[in-house]
């Protein structure tokens, strides 16, 4: 009886086990359902968090990713770009939380909120932030930039400004010129800045906001100095009068004539050249004293306008070609006649000096031009650029891109020093120099210091060279030659300037090492082999010319690598990419003045390579770039 019960307790138990185990396998699938919909809350949680924004103090804390989503339903919004190492920042730290708990009391409360600008790139982009800190108050979507004090009660002041329900934007202050307009407007002007701008383009578009703060503080002067801009993609007749073949481009115009803008292209830089430009181009020069102190003491040409007053019409031709020129020179004139005596010169005369420590046994000490009637202020223009450098020249970082862009130029390296104890020693060598310069007046020559160009020394190779003098070419293509080390005389530098004439040498290229093996969707480019790959007369080549520090440049690198695997089965298309910082780039035409910059080398047209300018750097927009320059795609464009 005993024996019985116990065999029923284990059936009993045994039979519990066993549906305890059937339970818990039917639950089992269940239980994996409910992970797996854990882990998809999971990641929605995580998109859910990049996009949360987080409250400091009371100032909102905006990121690339959560930017958008704070600001749609909101009106009004203060939003402080700052870096965390910016002292200015940190000093204003506390008084910018006072100004968020002030608002949030306001009816109705402003939200204020902070942009880390360094790491949050996109966002900094997108504002155009160049400095720290920048305010924007951005009502309805659209930023209106504060440009006052950095002052509480000033910033608290002009947030409660803009979020008046009857306040409204100030009007623009740039003009909107039509073919109808632009004669009236611009013949009138004393001077004026016209953008011809287009409105797709990128570049135009970050010109935008810049453009409009220097019309406005212009426009407030005593005498405003007005900024305009014409649609060029409408007013096409204005275009091609005015040869725009890019965007934007600026001119200057004075009393209807044009002249080329070459200044800055940022708020500050515009309105200080603007006002540079507003002022006479020629300084009027009345003491002989001045004359002399030029020819004694002077580091560049001095150019000199003889007349019998401002009503000359050969003073109004010097006036025009002074103008067009005014960036890159110093201009006087004078109607003294002891200054015309001292220069053997007459009225309607231009004459050109070097200082005394430029004048040679080979060359005039002076240049004259008769300004005739007939003659045109750019053939006046055309005399002093052709006679502002003399036959060897003190080549200095001051000067370089104003007198010493032309090639080829020679260039010999020492100790340069004009002062009285060192005068001597640097003529010696000048000298030697001249003796040679005097018989290749196709080529420019030059002595430069080898302490202000050690960094040109050194990407020479002749850093170390042990040789008291040294010396390079620089070709028209930024190819470089360095003569080899050795007991400099003018005869080693005439056999240096006849090699090269014969085309002898060969230049020096600083590049990274080929690599060994380049098959991937990205053809990786280096200083030896950018004539092989970018000047293939057989191949479209798309180039990236990056930084490997550049924040744009890794941002647009994964974009980059789609578009090589989209077209990497094209046999006559090449997308590559160079690392600009350790590879010359061995033609002047490719120019890289910012990262990443794009050309596109078409294959029938290598010399003239088209920049890509616009400011979306997605796939699809590179692929529409690169599809509309494409002269040998081998499938249709619908397939691509």
């Amino acid at each position: 009886m005993e024996l019985k019960k116990v065999s029923s307790s284990l059936l009993l138990l045994l039979l519990f086990a066993q549906l305890a185990l059937t339970e818990l396998a039917q639950d089992k699938p269940e239980s994996d359902g409910e992970e797996e919909e854990g882990a998809d809350e999971d990641d929605e949680e995580e998109e859910d968090d990049a996009e949360s924004v987080k409250e400091e103090n009371g100032v909102w804390i905006l990121t690339d990713a959560n930017y958008d989503s704070f600001i749609a339903d909101k009106e009004i919004v203060l939003i402080e770009f700052y870096a965390p190492w910016c002292e200015q920042c940190k000093q204003f730290a506390p008084a910018y939380e006072k100004i968020a708990s002030e608002l949030k009391e306001y009816d109705p409360p402003i939200p204020v909120a902070k942009v880390d600008g360094p790491s949050q790139s996109d966002l900094g982009l997108r504002f155009d932030i160049a400095m720290y800190p920048t305010f924007k108050i951005v009502k309805n979507g659209q930023p209106i930039n504060y440009k006052g004090a950095l002052v509480k009660d000033e910033l608290l002041s002009k947030v409660k400004e803009v979020a008046s329900p009857d306040w409204i934007p100030p009007p623009e202050a740039t003009i909107v010129l039509t073919e109808d307009t632009f004669d009236d407007v611009v013949n009138d002007a004393d001077i004026i800045l016209v953008e011809f701008y287009a409105p797709w383009c990128g570049h135009c578009k970050k010109l935008a906001p810049q453009y409009e703060e220097a019309a406005q503080e212009l426009g407030k002067r005593s005498v405003p100095i007005l900024l305009a801009k014409v649609d060029a993609t409408t007013e096409t007749k204005l275009a091609n009068k005015y040869q725009v073949t890019g965007y934007p481009t600026l001119k200057i115009f004075r009393k209807g004539k044009p002249f080329e803008y070459n200044g800055p292209r940022d708020t500050e830089g515009i309105i200080e050249h603007m006002i540079e430009q507003a002022g006479p181009p020629s300084k009027q020069i009345q003491a002989l004293k001045q004359v002399q102190e030029f020819l004694k003491d002077g580091d560049d040409v001095i150019i000199m306008g003889i007349f019998n007053g401002e009503q000359d019409l050969a003073y109004r031709t010097y006036q025009d070609a002074c103008n067009t020129i005014r960036e890159d020179y110093r201009f006087h004139h004078t109607f003294s006649s002891e200054i015309q005596n001292f220069l053997k010169a007459s009225p309607g005369q231009l004459v050109m000096l070097q200082p005394e420590k430029f004048n040679s046994p080979y060359e005039p000490k002076m240049q004259i031009l008769t300004i005739k009637d007939t003659l045109s202020h750019s053939e006046v223009a055309d005399f002093i650029t052709n006679n502002a450098v003399p036959l060897v020249g003190h080549r200095k970082q001051s000067n370089d891109a104003k007198r010493y862009s032309k090639r080829p130029l020679v260039v010999v390296y020492y100790g340069v020093d004009f002062s009285f104890d060192y005068r001597v020693a640097t003529q010696y060598w000048r000298k030697k120099v001249l003796e040679v310069a005097k018989d290749f007046p196709e080529y420019t020559f030059a002595i430069a210091d080898e302490e202000d160009y050690s960094s040109e020394l050194n990407s020479l190779g002749l850093a170390d060279s042990g040789e008291e003098v040294n010396v390079a070419i620089l070709d028209v293509a930024g190819k470089k030659y360095a003569m080899e080390p050795e007991e400099f005389d003018s005869d080693t530098l005439r056999e240096f300037v006849m090699a090269f004439k014969k085309g002898k040498l060969k230049p020096i290229v600083k590049s990274q090492p080929v690599p060994k093996s380049n098959k991937g969707p990205i053809k990786v480019v280096v200083g030896k082999t950018f004539a092989e790959i970018v000047m293939d007369k057989k191949k479209d080549v798309l180039i990236e010319f990056y930084a490997p520090w550049c924040g744009h440049c890794k941002k647009l690198e994964p974009v980059y690598l789609e578009l090589g695997k989209k077209y990497k089965n094209e046999e006559n298309l090449i997308i590559a990419k160079m690392d600009a910082t350790a590879n010359d780039v061995p033609n002047d035409k490719y120019k890289t003045e910012g990262f990443p910059t794009i050309y596109f080398a078409p294959s029938n047209n290598k010399d003239n390579p088209i920049q890509y300018d616009k400011s979306e750097r997605d796939l699809d927009s590179l692929s529409k770039f690169v599809e509309e320059h494409a002269t040998k795609l081998s499938r249709s464009k619908d397939e691509l």
